[in-house]
């Protein structure tokens, strides 16, 4: 994934650097996050599996399930760059990347697949990448000649070679990768093998007075229209048959270029991609309600919001920090928040729902 940079398009690409704010107490207003662990890092990706709560927690490389003292029960540890998690039955996968420092420059990348015999499968995204580069077919950078807005962005671009394998979801007997680096959903069998499902278009930003203002940018900026690369950051497979993914937008996380982060809903048989809902600050995860509801999480903006219409939405429940969420059968809603080093706190996993709910105890593969 492309580095967090001020409008910046030239250097290597680089890993998803996240800042979690400062972790406070939820809203008094219900919805009410009830705390079961505060013994997480960075939980990058939850998954909700009958009744167990799994959890990918980047900051500790451990794969582990949530238990009910509260305690993350290890199922796989030392996992370098660990992201996501997905189950399928008794299969088990999770994505990984090695990141070169301090160039912040991913070297490895892919998908760990735990077959039911325990046999692990990996599935090289780097190599597809530096191999078949899908978005090279897109154009990023800003839309003008003018030398003083060349000097301070640099030239258009297409996309380069980089891969981060960050999110995973089960689909049609296969996975899917939303891959952050190659901004675009990859196809994965369970033998390992890896196809592009889809590229997702470029993200069209224009650059305001008050962003070159907040930025210290030239002035010459005002006005251009930039594109920016799409950052999957996460992917989930609707009763609908479509994928529906989260993005970041390429460029500055701060609200400086308005909260640009997206839903979007991609149709895996054509690679298609509609554009749902915008104006997400740090859109990182998303999870399907049993009864069709969309939930996104905004890391920069701490709280999950609920999509309730086309380009419609509102806020589900404030919960500074959250950088993950999941959705159990029964309706409730699961959601993890990152750690802080200053002031120091811990990750946090909540479940949000009107009843509470009883983890149960760990099922192994």
């Amino acid at each position: 994934m492309r580095a967090i940079r001020v409008l910046a398009v030239s250097g290597a690409a680089a890993v998803l650097v996240l800042t979690a704010p400062t972790l406070a107490s939820a809203a008094s207003d219900p919805p009410r996050p009830q705390v079961w662990s505060t013994q997480l890092a960075a939980p990058f990706s939850l998954e909700v599996d009958g009744p167990r709560v799994l959890v990918a927690d980047g900051g500790t490389g451990a794969l582990g399930q949530l238990q009910p003292d509260g305690s993350i029960a290890p199922i796989v540890t030392g996992v370098d760059g660990l992201s996501g998690v997905a189950v399928r039955g008794k299969w088990l996968a999770y994505t990984s990347t090695h990141t070169q420092l301090p160039e912040f420059i991913n070297t490895a990348s892919g998908l760990n697949i735990r077959t039911p015999k325990g046999v692990r499968i990996y599935a090289d995204t780097h190599a597809w990448e530096v191999a078949h580069n899908p978005d090279q077919i897109n154009t990023y950078g800003p839309r003008s000649e003018d030398p003083c807005v060349l000097g301070a962005l640099g030239p258009r671009y297409e996309g380069m070679v980089d891969s981060h394998a960050y999110s995973v979801a089960s689909w049609d007997g296969k996975w899917v990768v939303a891959d952050a680096g190659a901004n675009a959903l990859l196809q994965v069998d369970d033998s390992g093998h890896v196809s592009t499902l889809a590229v997702l278009p470029p993200q069209s930003a224009k650059i305001t007075a008050e962003a070159v203002a907040e930025l210290g940018m030239p002035e010459c900026l005002v006005g251009t229209t930039y594109d920016f690369e799409p950052v999957p950051t996460d992917v989930e497979v609707g009763s609908d048959g479509m994928l529906y993914v989260t993005t970041l937008p390429g460029g500055p996380e701060s609200a400086a270029l308005g909260a640009r982060g997206a839903l979007w809903r991609v149709d895996p048989a054509s690679g298609d991609s509609e554009w749902l809902a915008g104006g997400f600050l740090g859109a990182t995860n998303l999870a399907l309600g049993k009864d069709g509801q969309i939930y996104v999480t905004e890391l920069f903006g701490g709280r999950i919001t609920e999509v309730t219409g086309a380009h419609t939405t509102r806020t589900y429940a404030e919960l500074p920090g959250v950088v993950s969420v999941e959705t159990a059968p029964t309706g409730t809603v699961w959601a993890a928040t990152m750690g802080n080093e200053e002031p120091p706190a811990p990750g946090t996993i909540v479940s949000i729902s009107n009843g509470k709910v009883k983890v149960q105890a760990q099922v192994k593969h």
